[in-house]
């Protein structure tokens, strides 16, 4: 099993953030190897939503469809992930989104096994770079659809 946490502070509000990783129907259009998105048995409680979503992924060498159950939760601005199928034996992540005085503080904490050793081999050896790269997709995306923002006192 492998554990990985990345923190950022970027120059937006927490619940624009929020609005952005919660919605995983839009991932094909601004993270690369999201290659198709299918979501279904969506569902509102209060302020939690959760959905069901099976994302299709395309590398050079890769490809896989798995499956997750996202659960958003607006009250605590985070974002939980679960795996339903594919080739994980286990993947769970959470994104956590909170004020700061610079916009706000994103935690992103991704915990996965692969069922393939070779697999699990890979990604593990290159997980820092694929967790910076995949939350440089939503700093991206946040730039096109709120614009370029400067820190408070920047």
């Amino acid at each position: 099993m492998h554990r990985h946490v990345v923190t950022r502070v970027l120059p937006y509000a927490p619940e624009q953030m929020f609005s952005l990783v919660g919605d995983v129907e839009a991932y094909p259009q601004f993270v690369p190897w999201i290659t198709a998105m299918r979501t279904w048995n969506g569902r509102v409680d209060g302020t939690v939503s959760t959905l069901d979503a099976e994302a299709q992924v395309g590398f050079s060498f890769l490809r896989e469809k798995f499956a997750t159950r996202v659960r958003r939760d607006s009250q605590a601005l985070t974002v939980d992930v679960s795996l339903l199928y594919g080739p994980f034996k286990r993947l769970s992540n959470r994104w956590t989104f909170t004020a700061h005085p610079d916009g706000v503080s994103i935690e992103f904490v991704i915990d996965f096994a692969f069922k393939s050793r070779m697999l699990d081999g890979l990604l593990a050896a290159n997980l820092d770079r694929a967790a910076a790269k995949l939350i440089g997709c939503f700093e991206d995306r946040a730039r096109v659809i709120y614009g370029e923002r400067k820190a408070p006192d920047a």
